[in-house]
C-alpha cells in the first residue's frame, strides 16, 4: 500500500499487528511513523512503550521474543525493527548466519499467527531502491518477510508530486516562492521530499514572509543550487562563447565557489552527456528514462540540461571536454599558482577555434 493508504487505514481501523516498511523515501516514512505513534502510544506512554532494535545487531528471533514479552511499564507497545535487510540470508551456501535467518523467518511466521495483543511490530528496510541494481535485493527482502500482510512502499516522489508538495509546504510556511524559484529549488533538491521540506523551512527562517524568495536566497542556502550557474558555464562553453564563460567563472570565483567542486559539476555534466550520446538516446524524456532504468535517478530539468549539452557539443568535443576536465582536476591537486588560472586555461582550450 502507499503511505496515503496506510494513513487512511490507520485512521479508520487502527493499527495492524505488524507492518513491513519498504523504500528509502524519508518524508512520508516520517509522517507514517508519527501517525502510528500518535495512534498507538499516548505521549505519556511513549518513553516506555517504544522500543527500537537494529537487526544488524539484534537477531530477528531475539526481537520477536521481546515482542512476545509482557511489559510491566507499558500496556501498549510499538517495536521498531530497523535494518530489516540484515536479517535476510546473504548467500546460497549453508552457514550459521543463514540458519539463524531461516529460524528468524519461521519465528516471524509463527508470531504473526498469534501476535501479542496491543503490540505493533514495524519491520523497516530503508536501504534499497525499488529499481536499478537494488531491485533484486529489495525483492529478496520482500520475499523473506512475505508473512507480514501489511506492506507500505515508500517510493520517491514523481516530479509533479514533488512540485505540488513544494508549493503546498511553501504556502503552509507563508513564504512567497515564484515559479522560477520553485523550479530552482526542485532542481537543487533533486525532488527529494525531505530536502524540499527542510530547505523551505531554512528559507522561511532566512528570508521571512514579508518578501519574495529570490534565486540568490536559494543559491546562498540550498546545497547544489549553484549547479545552475555551472550549467550556464557549460552552455557558454558549448557556444564557444569565451567571454561569457570567463564572466561566469569570475562570478563563481567572487561567490567563493570551491573550484574543485565546480569542476566536479562540469565533469558530471560532460560524462553524462557523452554516455547519453553513446547510448543513442535523444530528447529529455528518453534521457531521463535511460538513466532511471540504469538506477541513476534523474530529475526532468536535469535531463533537459543534458539534452542541451548534447545539442551544443559533438561527440568529439564532449570527449575533448572530458579530457580537459580530467587534466584540470589533476592540476588542481598538484602544487599550482592558482585554481582560477587552471580553470581559465580549460575555458580557453574548450572555446578555441
Amino acid at each position: 500500500m502507499s503511505p496515503e493508504q496506510f494513513l487512511a487505514k490507520l485512521a479508520k481501523n487502527g493499527s495492524e499487528p505488524a507492518y513491513l516498511f519498504l523504500g528509502p523515501e524519508a518524508f512520508e516514512r516520517t509522517r507514517c511513523r508519527r501517525a502510528l505513534l500518535d495512534a498507538v502510544l499516548p505521549p505519556a506512554e511513549r518513553d516506555n512503550g517504544f522500543t527500537r532494535h537494529d537487526l544488524d545487531r539484534t537477531p530477528l528471533a531475539a526481537a520477536l521474543d521481546d515482542a512476545r514479552a509482557l511489559s510491566l511499564f507499558a500496556s501498549r507497545r510499538v517495536i521498531w525493527l530497523a535494518g530489516a535487510e540484515a536479517a535476510v540470508p546473504r548467500g546460497r551456501s549453508a552457514s550459521d548466519s543463514d540458519e539463524e535467518a531461516e529460524s528468524g523467518q519461521a519465528g516471524l511466521a509463527a508470531y504473526l499467527r498469534e501476535p501479542t495483543p496491543d503490540v505493533t511490530l514495524v519491520i523497516d528496510c530503508s536501504r534499497y531502491e525499488f529499481e536499478g541494481e537494488d531491485k533484486p535485493r529489495m525483492e529478496r527482502v520482500e520475499a523473506f518477510f512475505a508473512a507480514v500482510p501489511a506492506k507500505v512502499e515508500f517510493r520517491p516522489y514523481a516530479p509533479e508530486a514533488a512540485r505540488f508538495l513544494a508549493q503546498k509546504l511553501a504556502k503552509e510556511a507563508g513564504i512567497q516562492l515564484g515559479l522560477a524559484e520553485l523550479a530552482l529549488l526542485l532542481e537543487a533538491t533533486g525532488g527529494d521530499a525531505s530536502r524540499i521540506s527542510m530547505e523551505i523551512e531554512k528559507l522561511r527562517l532566512f528570508a521571512g514572509t514579508a518578501r519574495k524568495i529570490t534565486a540568490g536566497d536559494i543559491a546562498a542556502l540550498v546545497p547544489d543550487a549553484q549547479s545552475s550557474t555551472i550549467f550556464a558555464l557549460v552552455a557558454a562553453l558549448g557556444r564557444g562563447d569565451r567571454a561569457r564563460a570567463l564572466e561566469i567563472l569570475d562570478t563563481l570565483s567572487r561567490a567563493g565557489e570551491y573550484m574543485p567542486l565546480a569542476l566536479t559539476f562540469l565533469a558530471t555534466q560532460f560524462r553524462t552527456a557523452l554516455a547519453a550520446r553513446e547510448a543513442g538516446v535523444r530528447g529529455a524524456s528518453q534521457i531521463q528514462a535511460h538513466f532511471n532504468k540504469m538506477g541513476a535517478r534523474m530529475w526532468p530539468e536535469r535531463a533537459r540540461q543534458i539534452e542541451q549539452t548534447m545539442d551544443a557539443f559533438s561527440k568529439e568535443r564532449l570527449q575533448l571536454a572530458v579530457e580537459k576536465v580530467f587534466e584540470t582536476d589533476r592540476g588542481l591537486r598538484d602544487a599550482r599558482p592558482d585554481d582560477r588560472i587552471l580553470m581559465e586555461e580549460m575555458v580557453f582550450a574548450l572555446t578555441g577555434r
